[in-house]
């Protein structure tokens, strides 16, 4: 590689995009990186089933950088009352939700006894550790400030993922956007410790029934709260695809990691990143 070809940005964790130095006349490869994208496929084993499990994961890894893009920007749209903006980047989250759900059913196909071979070398590398991951359920809503611990060992991204932790995630800036809209929301709801686990609140489901109610007088915050559902929809899906896929390929053996496995995964599911959304549904 030249050093003209050399990246001249610095790299961003927070999922946004590197900016390069690249001759107009580049060609397509050079464009898109592929020497270092198709090169970064190291295997530890000679067994032939270690490549999908490494490029499963490295796609997983370029969709989440791509939503945190969108999610990100979705954010700022929402804090800056431009609705109709984030709508687009939130429909093309669910998209990207669709893909990385389907990954699974990809990986599927290897078989305990084919994931047996190579599992060992893994050592103890688990999803888990993904900080991509983290940032994300940070800026959808699910905050836990333990889940940072695993990143202390790499001080660049551990600042980035504690960053996400304390700031307000896409549903505290949608409730933000609620009560500059007029609806009386608890104080404690609009300004708070960002890093705390959100708590639903009787108070806030009123003022989404409200909007259900008039969805004339209220459209896009009525739209707002459908994508909103939407990418939670999918998250989950996404969640329950991955358990299933994990049990059936290691049934009920711990993760790599150090996790239960499938009963860590079976926990997830109860989460909730916009909760009376979901809870107001009862009342409409």
């Amino acid at each position: 590689m030249s050093e003209k070809e050399k990246k001249t940005g610095k790299v961003d964790l927070t999922g946004e995009a590197v900016h390069w130095n690249v001759e107009k006349e580049g060609s397509y490869g050079t464009y898109l990186r592929l020497e270092r994208i198709l090169g970064a496929q190291t295997l530890r084993t000679d067994h032939h089933d270690e490549m999908l499990f490494i490029l499963i994961h490295q796609v997983m890894e370029l969709w989440m950088k791509l939503i945190l893009h969108e999610v990100g920007s979705a954010i700022e749209c929402v804090r800056n009352d431009r609705l109709k903006s984030s709508f687009k980047m939130l429909s093309r989250v669910s998209r990207v939700q669709s893909q990385m759900r389907d990954s699974w059913e990809v990986l599927s196909t290897l078989t305990p006894v084919d994931y047996v071979r190579f599992r060992d070398s893994l050592g103890h590398a688990s999803g888990f550790q993904s900080h991509q991951y983290r940032i994300l359920e940070f800026i959808l809503g699910n905050k836990n400030a333990e889940a940072i611990e695993v990143h202390k060992k790499n001080p660049e991204i551990h600042a980035v993922v504690e960053k996400a932790l304390r700031a307000p995630s896409l549903y505290d800036e949608a409730l933000r956007l609620l009560a500059r809209r007029g609806f009386d929301l608890p104080k404690e709801k609009l300004d708070r410790d960002w890093s705390l686990p959100y708590k639903p609140d009787p108070v806030v489901e009123a003022a989404w029934l409200k909007v259900y109610r008039d969805v004339a007088k209220y459209w896009d915050l009525y739209e707002l709260a459908e994508k909103l559902v939407d990418v939670e929809d999918n998250f989950h899906q996404w969640r329950f695809r991955h358990m299933k896929t994990v049990e059936r390929i290691i049934g009920f053996k711990r993760g790599t990691g150090g996790t239960g496995g499938v009963s860590y995964l079976v926990k997830a599911l109860d989460l909730r990143f916009f909760p009376e959304l979901w809870s107001v549904r009862t009342s409409i």
